[in-house]
């Protein structure tokens, strides 16, 4: 293995999918927190829990579906590292085909799933979510037995969301340097000349004659 056939690209975005897939067990990509500790919310494709009141919970098909992310970016994130060591080998394409994608594929369902949440939670309550900015919200009346309570409520993507940006990129730049990389030179043919002198001693062919 020549450190000039290594896809550099793959190998750095492998890396930071699984640095990403770590760190998004502790910090959320997007959070929504509503009043003073009153309801949080952190999201990601790996680890998604909510917290009223100072009490945490997760809901069972969120959970589920964060360990389908988690199996996926990993088997991305190893089969990438793999790939980048060793991509002009015959199979080398087909592993990248497998694994350059599925970082990207990530972010646009949960952007397109954090949208959907929320225009259906605008369309339920008549309460806009800010992805990104503050607002204030008012609070059901059956929660504050009778009063008018407004509470502010923000959120705001996290930085392991533009990381898991940042390995997508590279991911994708992994393919499209491959097509570079793959080339592989083909050996240089000698050719022997042939001097004037050893072309002129060539004897002549003779034609045979056919017997009489």
């Amino acid at each position: 293995m020549k450190m000039s056939e290594i896809n550099w690209f793959g190998f750095a975005g492998g890396a930071l999918t699984l640095v990403t897939v770590v760190v998004s067990l502790f910090y959320p990509w997007w959070q929504l927190i509503v009043g003073d500790g009153f309801l949080k919310a952190n999201a990601s494709p790996v680890n998604t829990n909510f917290g009223f009141l100072g009490t945490s919970f997760t809901i069972p098909l969120i959970w589920a579906l964060n360990i389908v992310s988690v199996l996926s970016l990993v088997a991305s994130g190893v089969v990438m590292l793999i790939y980048s060591i060793i991509p002009t080998k015959s199979y080398s394409k087909h592993l990248l085909g497998f694994a350059y994608k599925k970082p990207l594929f990530t972010l646009i369902f949960f952007v397109a799933g954090l949208f959907a949440i929320a225009l259906i939670f605008q369309a339920v309550s008549g309460v806009a979510v800010p992805l990104m900015g503050s607002t204030t919200m008012t609070l059901p009346q059956f929660l504050t037995s009778g009063v008018t309570i407004s509470v502010l409520m923000s959120g705001a993507f996290q930085w392991p969301f533009w990381m898991a940006i940042v390995a997508a990129v590279l991911c994708i730049v992994a393919r499209l340097y491959h097509k570079k990389v793959a080339v592989t030179p083909k050996p240089a043919t000698a050719v022997v000349p042939v001097s004037p002198d050893a072309a002129s001693t060539t004897p002549p062919t003779v034609p045979a004659t056919a017997p009489v």
